[in-house]
This record gives C-alpha cells, structure tokens and sequence, in this order.
C-alpha cells in the first residue's frame, strides 16, 4: 500500500511539473530564453545557488540544535541528511505531508526514541510556520498597499494561506502541549486498530504507548523550560526564510534590472511562500508559477519573467529536488546494506 501511494505521489508530481513546464513555455521562445539564461552574471547566478542550498542545510542545522537541546547527541551530517530527504518527499506529495513521516523513519533507523524525534520536528515545525505566520501577518500590517497593488485578485488566496498556516501553529502547539491528550488519542486509535482486527490485542503495545508518551511529555517539558534558546532559534530561523526570498533579488540584479527596492522583490517572494504552502499539491507546482508570472511582472517586465522563474524556480526548488533525491537514494541504500550487515553481525555472536 505503502508503495502505491508513492508511485502515485510520484506519478502526481511528474504530471505537474510537465504540465507547468507546457503553460509556462507555451508560446515562448526557447532559444531566446536560454540566451537570457547564459547572460545571467554569474557571480550572482553561484550566489543564489549556494541560497538554495543553505536554505535547505539550514534545517539541518535547526534539527542539530533541536536534538542537542533535548540531549540527544547527533552529528550534523545525519541532521543534513533528515533536512534534504524531508524536502525531497515534501516536493513529492501533497501538502507536502510525506516529509516528516519519512524523516522520523530514518531517525528511529539511526537509534532515536520516537518521542525524542517526534519532539523535534514538532518543534522545528513549529518555529518554521510560527515565522512564516509572523511574516505574513507583518506584511499584511504594515505593507497592505503594496500588498494590494501586486497581489490584485489574489488577495483572497495570500490571506487564504496566512489563516491555515496559523491554525495549523495552533494546532502543532495544541498536540505538543497536551501530553494526556495525546495519549488518549494513540489509545483510542490502538483500540480502534484491534476491533477492527488490523493489530492484534497486546498488552505489551499499549505499556510501549504510555512509555512512549511519558518520554515525550518529558522532552516537551525539557524543551519549554529552554524556551531561551529556542527564541534564538527562531531568529536564526527568521535569517533563514529571509535568504531564500533574497535569492529572488539575486536573480533580479544578475539580469542587470534596476529601478525596484530589494525588500519589495523580498517581499513579494515571502506573499507566494505564504499564500501556497499549504495547498494540497505536490511542491505547490503550477500555482506557484502563476503567481509568479502575476505578481513579478511588474517587477521583471514581460522581456525577463520567465527567465526569472526558470532560474528562481530552479534553484529554489528542482535544483534542491535534484539534490534531495540523491541524498534520499543514499539513505534507502545505506539502510538496504545495513540490514545485511546487522544480521551477520548477530549471526557471529550466536
């Protein structure tokens, strides 16, 4: 079942992308729009590169501290490593709901508590939407002019995102906070599992349940009596998203443009982050391309707009799939040897 719903996510994704790559390029000429892309300067053009890169490297770092503040001593590299595959089956299924579930997986594979890494990326969850929540609510106050001049008839769908991203803050803080809540819920839903006779009774799963939860009420405790470090998180994680709408910028003065202020270009980039991050769609694929092209024409002009999505795009998101889908192989291959060697490893001391 597990394998279908990857085949499909994947099929989904697939389909997408060449769908908006046809309405993009439709019409287009692609001669002319590979010769803007060479002219890019490319000072500017490694710059945004190496933004795209950080930005998602950066949660690696995030994971680290995370792990480090609950006790949990992980290097940086297996932190790397959960940040890009969860990107990679993020951009593949919708609402990018497959990200975390995954990077769980391979932290329970490299010896982690379950509650320790549920802890975790509850928390860096958390801060990211907790930033993006406080980024858009800071735009729609103080820039609502500007907001309403680029945005025009999307209004409704920036304001749209902002609403679910907050609830889904509140929600995030609700499971985290409420310990007994959450044990309730995995206890009812054993139960459920049983009657229906999916699990089989065991007295031994429901004592693993509430020893699981017991450990991850006290992470939970651990973590809020440190809620210093995890302002200092947040900062950090505001420098973070800051980056990613600065690679917008990059792109905008290596085509040698001029005449729009650096926070606008950021600032508009931020409104297209927050307005499709929740839609169910594989990557936010095609919506985010449309509103690109109705929001940066302004910006780009007609000449450069879709040079400047081919390239934004690409860095920020295909670039990173690319480089997230090698890292994922990486970590499926190096479990499929592992097993292997654990089994001859307990075949020698018998």
């Amino acid at each position: 079942m597990k394998s279908k719903k990857k085949i499909i996510s994947a099929v989904l994704f697939v389909a997408l992308a060449a769908l908006t790559f046809y309405v993009v390029f439709r019409g287009q000429d692609l001669g002319e729009i590979c010769r803007s892309i060479s002219k890019i300067q490319k000072g500017y053009l490694i710059a945004a590169a190496l933004v795209a890169v950080s930005f998602v490297a950066a949660e690696g770092v995030v994971l680290w501290y995370l792990f480090r503040i609950v006790g949990e001593k992980v290097s940086l590299w297996s932190n790397m490593k959960y940040s890009f595959v969860g990107f990679f089956y993020s951009g593949i299924t919708p609402s990018a709901s497959g990200g975390q579930p995954m990077q769980l997986y391979y932290m329970a594979k490299d010896g982690h508590s379950a509650a320790a890494g549920s802890v975790v990326l509850l928390a860096d969850a958390a801060v990211y939407k907790i930033v993006l929540v406080l980024i858009g609510i800071g735009i729609a106050v103080f820039w609502f002019d500007g907001l309403h001049t680029y945005l025009g008839g999307y209004m409704f769908l920036y304001f749209l995102g902002l609403f679910l991203n907050a609830m889904l803050v509140l929600a995030i803080l609700a499971v985290m906070l409420n310990g007994a809540g959450m044990e309730r819920v995995l206890l009812w839903g054993e139960r459920l599992l049983v009657k229906i006779h999916i699990l089989k009774p065991s007295e031994k799963r429901t004592e693993r349940i509430c020893g699981i939860v017991e450990q991850y009420i006290k992470t939970v405790d651990f973590l809020r009596d440190n809620w210093k470090k995890l302002i200092l998180l947040m900062i950090f994680v505001v420098q973070q998203r800051l980056g990613v709408f600065f690679l917008t910028w990059l792109i905008y003065k290596g085509l040698g443009l001029s005449g729009t202020n650096m926070w606008v270009v950021m600032m508009l980039q931020a409104v297209i982050y927050i307005a499709v991050d929740m839609l169910p769609l594989p990557g936010s694929q095609g919506i985010t391309e449309l509103m690109y092209s109705a929001l940066f024409l302004p910006v780009f002009t007609e000449r450069y707009l879709t040079v400047s999505m081919c390239v934004t795009r690409g860095l920020n998101f295909y670039l990173l799939m690319l480089i997230s889908a090698a890292v994922a192989v990486y970590c499926w291959w190096q479990q499929r040897i592992a097993g292997p060697r654990s089994n001859r490893r307990a075949g020698r001391n018998v």
